[in-house]
C-alpha cells in the first residue's frame, strides 16, 4: 500500500474549507443582501471536483487546480474593494484558493512521480 501524500488531505480540507467559507459568507457573516445572497451559488462549481478529489483522481486535481484561481480572484478582488468583515472574508478565500491551489499542484506532481 502506498503511502497518501499530505498534498492529498491539504487540497481536500482547503477545498472542503472553501465551500463553506464561501456559503457561510454569503449566507449568513456577511450577506450582500440581508437574509442572504444569490452569490452562494458560486460554491457550485466547487461541489463538482470534490468526489473525483476525494477519491485522488490526478486529471480531477488538474482542472481543480485551475478552478480555484478564479476563488482566488474573487477574494483578491473584493478583498482590495471592500470593507469590515467581508474584506476579511476576501482575504481568507483568496488564502484558501492559494493553498488549494499549491496542494493540487503537488499531489499532481507526486503522482508523477509515483508512475
Amino acid at each position: 500500500m502506498r503511502a497518501t501524500p499530505a498534498s492529498y488531505y491539504v487540497s481536500v480540507i482547503s477545498l472542503i474549507a472553501l465551500i463553506f467559507l464561501g456559503l457561510a459568507w454569503e449566507l449568513t457573516l456577511a450577506p450582500g443582501r440581508p437574509g442572504g445572497s444569490l452569490l452562494a451559488l458560486k460554491i457550485l462549481p466547487l461541489l463538482a471536483p470534490l468526489f473525483g478529489i476525494l477519491r485522488g483522481k490526478v486529471y480531477t486535481y488538474q482542472w481543480t487546480s485551475m478552478l480555484v484561481l478564479a476563488y482566488f480572484a474573487e477574494g483578491a478582488v473584493r478583498g482590495w474593494s471592500e470593507r469590515g468583515l467581508s474584506a476579511h472574508l476576501a482575504v481568507a478565500e483568496a488564502m484558501l484558493a492559494v493553498i488549494c491551489f499549491l496542494a493540487c499542484i503537488f499531489f499532481v506532481r507526486a503522482a508523477q512521480l509515483r508512475n
